[in-house]
């Protein structure tokens, strides 16, 4: 069997990647709302993708305020669709 990828294994980083797949990128705010997770724990866990190139992290201004966009890239495409295809080995679909 497939080994499941241990960064993505991780709850959040899981559905950050999830939400990324479905849409073309996501602010900050967004993703912090949609994984009901404190501001320091994405923070950190946007960091851990970011650093293994699964995702890119841009930040800019939006007026006067701050704006963090990530997108996901084809590396964390790849890395999220062998993910799960190795999942689908330990479900007996």
């Amino acid at each position: 069997m497939k080994e499941l990828d241990p960064l993505l294994h991780s709850q959040l980083r899981l559905a950050v990647m999830s939400i990324l797949m479905s849409v073309e990128e996501a602010d900050f705010v967004y993703l912090r709302e949609k994984t009901e997770s404190t501001a320091g724990n994405l923070s950190v866990q946007l960091d851990r993708l970011s650093a293994a190139g699964y995702i890119t992290v841009e930040k800019g201004f939006a007026g006067k305020r701050t704006r963090t966009l990530c997108r996901i890239t084809p590396l964390g495409r790849a890395a999220f669709e062998s993910y799960v295809d190795a999942l689908r080995q330990y479900l007996p679909l």
